[in-house]
């Protein structure tokens, strides 16, 4: 293979080269600074590089290898981690203007994870104000671009690890999500995603000067985005591993048991009155046959009450943000993400006072509905959005951006809610007159399966193919184009 085509390679097939000596780790990671400092800055995915660290650390596990020391799970790959998550010594801005200058004194759990397991950081993904937008702009770094076109958001709130990833830069994109922050990226990014259930990866931040409230500590995860589902099992073993200043991580393998015959799927198309674009029910359906082909017992059939439990989950979470978080955005917010707060508080009344207190105790009930239909029903395939995904800065566009953006994505944000594991995997790429989009579908488990999740999702990755290969095939013509001008 050639060096300039190394960065092609999963994180898989990467490491099969990298722990056997076919492939050096330096040159894994030139090859993915190269393509970062080619692709990049149309993208604006990676807004800190890291190139010169990265190839120290490269070397360094060279000479250990040549030693003879064993080789680690992600023995030499490239990965990107999202600004709003502690690396030491780097600033953890959560593209704020006034944060910019909060510099890490230790690494966060999953880069320490990361970095246990042989992966190699070449640099830091852009994030929206706050990490609390759909969308990925802000007054610190800029705007993030998807590489499918600028007619799509790249998503968010890490929507530089969705830009990144799918664009070369690195085999594995660090990310989180409270509300969909992982999958809206990979739906926007056509990538692969799982958000973990709660307590499956150990999460904390050393800089941070508080702890966070109840909602965003039970809500928010911390993941990975990928091209190919297969990097998430060869990867997540490793983003799990215990570390003790999350006191309420959960220290569970990531295989579970394996099931007795066809493992039972709940198919639903229902949008709760949204309009269900004729793409995403073509994505659905592509979805459902290679789940059906590869042996999955597919039904159709509703499971509990996803509308009412994700408005009332993301109700609640505006109602912590607002006693906790408002402050800060008013005096370090810039006027954009003040006036997008607005409107989320008019397109979420925010639960307050005694009813607060009230939605928190009724979140078990949701719970515990959603844990026995999923004793039936072990997956549940379903849409992701019920329209392909919208254009950027649609967020900024009033109450009827919001809702277009947010308002809809209740199989989304329910799953923080609930804590259970969701995968985000492409189903179709769709050809729009605005140009071809990639379309998503999620695949919600049981608690503890997110394993279960993403062998769903190899399966209809299996049937549709990993969309980075016409991802880079549209760059390198529009590259072309560009140089034959």
């Amino acid at each position: 293979m050639k060096q300039t085509d190394i960065w092609r390679l999963s994180a898989t097939d990467l490491t099969a080269r990298t722990r056997s000596g076919d492939l050096s780790a330096e040159d894994a990671v030139q090859s993915a600074i190269d393509r970062m400092h080619e692709v990049n800055p149309e993208l604006n995915a990676v807004v800190e590089d890291l190139s010169a660290e990265a190839l120290d650390r490269a070397k360094t596990l060279d000479r250990a290898r040549a030693q003879g020391v064993p080789t680690r799970p992600l023995h030499g790959v490239p990965v990107t981690i999202k600004i709003n998550v502690d690396q030491k010594g780097h600033a953890t801005s959560n593209g704020v203007v006034a944060l910019k200058d909060v510099i890490a004194p230790d690494d966060a759990p999953v880069v320490r994870n990361l970095q246990n397991a042989g992966a190699i950081v070449i640099g830091r993904t852009n994030t929206p104000e706050f990490s609390f937008r759909a969308d990925t702009d802000n007054p610190l770094h800029g705007r993030t671009h998807n590489p499918w076109g600028r007619h799509i958001s790249p998503g968010g709130s890490s929507g530089g690890a969705g830009a990144a990833v799918m664009a070369g830069i690195g085999a594995l994109a660090h990310g989180n999500d409270i509300g969909g922050s992982l999958r809206f990226p990979a739906a926007a990014n056509g990538a692969v995603t799982v958000k973990p259930g709660l307590g499956r990866v150990p999460a904390w931040n050393p800089s941070q000067q508080a702890e966070r409230g109840l909602l965003a500590q039970s809500m928010s995860v911390q993941g990975l985005i990928t091209r190919t589902a297969a990097d998430l099992h060869l990867s997540m073993p490793s983003l799990i591993a215990a570390d003790p200043r999350d006191p309420f991580h959960v220290p569970m393998p990531w295989r579970g048991e394996q099931a007795d015959g066809p493992t039972k799927v709940a198919f639903t198309k229902e949008t709760f009155g949204y309009d269900l674009h004729p793409e995403v029910d073509k994505a659905l359906d592509m979805a459902r046959d290679a789940l059906a082909d590869a042996g999955y017992q597919v039904e159709e059939v509703s499971p509990p009450d996803v509308f009412d439990c994700g408005r009332i989950g993301y109700r609640t979470l505006m109602g912590e943000v607002l006693t906790l978080m408002k402050g800060d955005i008013e005096a370090a917010g810039s006027q954009t993400i003040r006036d997008i707060f607005d409107v989320y508080f008019q397109e979420f009344p925010p639960v307050t006072g005694t009813e607060l207190v009230q939605m928190l105790a009724k979140r078990s009930t949701y719970a515990r509905d959603w844990s026995l239909f999923l004793e039936d029903y072990p997956l549940i395939l379903s849409p992701f959005l019920p329209q392909p995904f919208f254009k950027p800065d649609r967020d900024t566009e009033g109450a009827e951006g919001v809702h277009e953006v947010l308002g809809c994505a209740v199989y989304s944000y329910a799953m923080n809610f609930l804590g259970l594991p969701a995968a985000c995997v492409p189903a179709h790429l769709a050809e729009l007159p605005q140009g071809p989009q990639p379309i998503n579908v999620q695949i919600a488990a049981r608690r503890w399966r997110e394993d279960m999740a993403v062998d769903a999702a190899l399966a209809i990755e299996a049937r549709v193919g990993q969309m980075c290969l016409p991802l880079w095939d549209k760059m390198a013509s529009a590259e072309l184009s560009t140089l034959q001008k």
